[in-house]
């Protein structure tokens, strides 16, 4: 959670030098988190390591780089958040075996500093980030440490009304990452089927975030109405994995937790680009780097929450079913708080634009997603259709 947690101060350096000498540095400090933790004596060595020298880098790498992403493509822009996002399900899924093989190999002091030289290849995709400026962006570098971090972003109430949503989203979000495993586990399936669960529901997520990314970028429902739709669709997957073991049958409920473990994957591979796609049309395409720092740490919140209350339910009551119940409560609440968005109910009196204007040609196109007005805060044009 380090990196989340501490996503807004990447966002706050890369607004203030750029994103290229910013995701550069995190690179640099990545790889030497891997290389300091590879000599350890303690495990203090390892927090510091690991923990502060490493999560710091990736802090300093993930934000600034996605918030490039989104500046960069209009017509296309939910789609590329998803390709750049869907790298992250598929090392999720590929870096297991391959962490093992390295163990076996070369021992785990072996192993760390084999990641570090791998991590360390982040420098130079950070120089390959090209500044853009843009119509949106600030005249001037933001001043202040709450303006710096973007924390004035939570004055405007769209965003107000989003964070909250995004931090009981998160609560539930992230437990089946955590969980899944040994709920498979304690429902009596063999360590290889257990890991297949695992991996059905990751797979689900990577291919779904580019399905998605191409759905949103259509433009035929409105970003706000998707991210409420595909939020609740989480949610309902996460009782389903809880629900499971007490509706099948003895002998099927395996093949039943496979078929709701996809479905979870898919919802929630959905779910992920278009938390991010949504930012441009709620702050200005010149918040967005702000913006997605930001989500990273109303995640991180809502993350440190989920796992270990779902840990505690299982100690209390024997097995997993009453911790997905909970968790999937936690994520059709935000999806219901999301509802709350300009955008996400349909309405009679006025029509809002495509969410992403369509360039006549071209994708490396700098249009902002909305005006912004003289004080920073977004709005849009409406026409009246009643």
């Amino acid at each position: 959670m380090e990196t989340s947690l501490t996503g807004p101060v990447g966002s706050a350096l890369s607004t203030r030098w750029g994103a290229r000498p910013v995701v550069m540095v995190g690179g640099i400090l990545t790889s030497l988190g891997f290389v300091f933790s590879a000599f350890a004596g303690s495990l203090l060595h390892l927090y510091l390591g690991l923990g502060v020298l490493a999560g710091s880098g990736w802090a300093l790498v993930f934000a600034p780089a996605l918030g490039t992403v989104s500046r960069y493509f209009s017509r296309r822009r939910v789609f590329a958040v998803g390709l750049a996002l869907m790298g992250n399900g598929a090392s999720s899924l590929l870096l297991a075996p391959a962490l093992q093989l390295l163990l076996d190999t070369f021992g785990w002091r072996g192993a760390l500093l084999l990641l570090g030289a791998i991590t360390l290849h982040l420098t130079p995709c950070g120089a390959l980030l090209r500044p853009l400026e843009l119509p949106g962006d600030p005249p001037a570098p933001p001043r202040g440490p709450l303006a710096a971090l973007g924390l004035d972003l939570f004055a405007h109430r769209a965003f107000l009304v989003f964070a909250l949503g995004t931090v009981l989203i998160a609560g539930g979000y992230f437990v089946p990452y955590v969980h899944l495993a040994p709920h498979a586990l304690d429902r009596g399936l063999g360590g290889y089927r257990a890991a297949l669960v695992v991996a059905v529901a990751a797979v689900a997520d990577a291919s779904a975030r580019l399905v998605c990314g191409w759905l949103a970028d259509q433009g035929w429902v409105p970003l706000p109405r998707l991210l409420a739709v595909f939020g609740a669709l989480t949610g309902l997957g996460l009782l389903a994995v809880g629900l499971v073991p007490v509706v099948g049958s003895e002998e099927g409920w395996g093949g039943s937790l496979l078929a709701v473990a996809g479905a979870y994957g898919l919802s929630a591979g959905c779910f992920t680009p278009l938390v991010f796609g949504v930012l441009p049309g709620l702050v200005g395409i010149g918040g967005v780097v702000q913006a997605t720092g930001l989500v990273m740490m109303l995640m991180s919140l809502g993350g440190l929450l989920g796992p270990p209350l779902s840990g505690f339910l299982r100690d209390e009551t024997g097995d997993f079913t009453a911790s997905f119940l909970v968790c999937g409560s936690l994520v059709l609440s935000g999806s219901f708080i999301y509802m709350g968005l300009p955008g996400a109910v349909p309405s009679c009196s006025r029509a809002s634009p495509p969410a992403t204007p369509p360039p006549e040609r071209g994708e490396l196109l700098p249009i902002p997603q909305v005006a912004l007005l003289s004080s920073g805060a977004p709005h849009s044009t409406q026409e009246a259709t009643c």
